[in-house]
């Protein structure tokens, strides 16, 4: 079986579904500590399918991740778990260094326990893949080349530092004990399942409720933008094919500003769900916009290079930022049941903190 770790958030939520929806595939062992942004709603549909085993728990936990990594023979593990809100990190950073840093190590300690003990076949084929993000590079002037895997890491959130730290050790896991490790560095993602605190999914439920639409500073930040089911595909052939010790950036080739971003989503919704009345200029979703203040440190521009990806593993993404946008927002229409499990009220009491 493989390890995935934080496989109810989204990312490894859509991880796991991806994974098991091929009958062939080999069974998931998936711990997660289910804080707020973990949910067991998005693996619903695996209640009754016994290749999936899920373990409540904190990857922090030294003995109990060791103890599952013997009592199912894990052959690989996908570290997705990780707090990862930037504006959450501003206001509680403590938990973002607890989770990320201090997890990770103790993660990588009993999986090099664990390794170690291996055949040689076994330690051969193990692999250890690390999940990141590309704000570890820290942010780019509008001229400047996407982010390579050999750009120097700037982080400038507490959120991009805890990350940043997290890569550090599983190199250093890597040159030190041999272990065998890959790194993937991806972009924004978006997609179903996403927890609504981030952009994209606060924009197509608040324009729903009639809510205002939140844009930080001019709305001119940029991002390169990746459909989860993409980033989960890299993912697969990063694990297949990666070569150890190798880091992986995975973008979408859509360098898009948050502004245009929430423009695209409420002409979506003008066509899939249009305002009872008709579709005139003050009866548009994009009347909702508001602008607030920007957050603090807020990086201008990220931009991924997949070159490296595409070249040698020979993996692009399916979507393109019109056709992810489209199967997201209408993902969020067919599956209101879902997203008002997740609005609760802790929930609410962050958005108005946030964005008041």
């Amino acid at each position: 079986m493989i390890l995935v770790t934080g496989g109810a958030g989204f990312i490894g939520g859509n991880f796991v579904l991806d994974w098991l929806a091929n009958p062939a595939a080999e069974g998931i062992v998936n711990i997660d500590k289910l804080t707020y942004a973990g949910n067991l709603a998005t693996l619903k549909s695996l209640e009754n399918d016994g290749r999936h085993v899920f373990v409540h728990g904190d990857i922090g936990d030294y003995d109990l991740a060791l103890s599952l990594l013997k009592k199912y023979s894990i052959r690989a593990v996908l570290n997705f778990a990780a707090e990862s809100h930037v504006d959450r990190s501003i206001h509680g950073p403590g938990d973002f260094i607890q989770t990320n840093v201090l997890g990770t190590f103790n993660l990588l300690e009993a999986v090099r326990a664990y390794w170690s003990d291996l055949s040689d076949l076994a330690k051969k084929e193990f692999r250890f893949l690390h999940v990141s993000t590309d704000e570890v590079y820290g942010s780019l002037s509008p001229t400047d080349p996407a982010f390579s895997e050999t750009h120097p890491y700037e982080p400038n959130s507490p959120y991009s530092a805890s990350k940043a730290a997290s890569d550090h050790l599983v190199r250093a896991w890597h040159h030190t004990y041999d272990l065998p490790v890959i790194t993937t560095n991806c972009s924004n993602n978006y997609g179903p399942y996403h927890f609504p605190e981030k952009l994209i999914p606060l924009v197509i439920l608040n324009a729903l409720a009639g809510k205002p639409l939140p844009i930080y500073g001019d709305g001119q930040q940029i991002r390169d933008w990746l459909y989860v089911k993409d980033h989960c595909s890299a993912i697969r052939r990063v694990l297949e094919a990666g070569q150890l010790g190798e880091t992986y950036n995975v973008g979408g080739w859509n360098e898009k500003p948050n502004l245009d971003v929430v423009h695209v989503i409420c002409g979506v919704l003008d066509q899939l769900r249009p305002k009872a009345g008709g579709i005139d200029a003050e009866n548009k979703y994009a009347s909702q916009i508001t602008y607030v203040k920007d957050r603090p440190g807020h990086d201008r521009r990220y931009a991924i290079d997949a070159t490296k990806l595409e070249c040698e593993l020979g993996w692009k993404p399916a979507e393109t930022f019109e056709t992810g946008i489209q199967k997201t927002v209408q993902w969020y229409l067919d599956n209101q049941e879902w997203t008002e499990g997740v609005l609760s009220g802790s929930y609410r009491d962050w958005v108005k903190k946030q964005y008041n």
